[in-house]
């Protein structure tokens, strides 16, 4: 499995960029960008891998898993959940990106669908769930509210009825 920071100089040079105009762009050291194109800084931020996706011109999915990144699946108020789609691809969650629960079973990549909002959710972000029926400590949930998909901060396994899924990322991309 090839490694991120292996991804990141994939990238760069595929966008024909040295070092340096990389990390202008991203807004830190050539330096940096050596330490994680060689692993010696293995977890990069959220802010961070948004601002690398756009300064090498690739999605934030194709930064993390690379070309053979699972499609995105569709988050929407109504109807499947996202892993229960056709063409729905399950991952474990890399290593390298910060999580906001321990998870090591299966997880899938979701953007809202058009014209959909949920809340902690905006067109073009992209987040983490891992489907679960459990709590998992104080965050945000994917639960069913009057018939549709809704995101809700919970705080305490006494508010946790009819949860589907945690959200263990998020990257905000726009």
């Amino acid at each position: 499995m090839e490694s991120l920071g292996s991804r990141i100089k994939q990238l760069r040079l595929r966008a024909k960029l040295n070092k340096a105009a990389l990390a202008r762009k991203v807004g830190v050291s050539d330096v940096t960008i050596s330490y994680w194109e060689s692993g010696a800084i293995k977890q990069i931020g959220h802010e961070r891998l948004v601002a690398l996706a756009d300064a090498l011109d690739c999605s934030l999915a194709t930064l993390l898993e690379g070309d053979s990144a699972p499609p995105l699946l569709t988050l929407t108020h109504e109807g499947s959940l996202p892993w229960e789609q056709t063409q729905a691809t399950h991952l474990a969650p890399p290593a390298h990106i910060p999580l906001k629960h321990v998870w090591k079973t299966a997880s899938v990549l979701v953007t809202p669908a058009p014209n959909t909002q949920f809340q902690h959710l905006e067109q073009g972000d992209l987040a983490l769930l891992g489907p679960t029926s459990a709590f998992h400590g104080k965050g945000e949930y994917l639960v069913s509210s009057e018939g549709r998909w809704v995101l809700r901060t919970l705080e305490s396994a006494a508010e946790a009825d009819d949860i589907h899924a945690v959200l263990l990322a998020h990257w905000r991309t726009m």
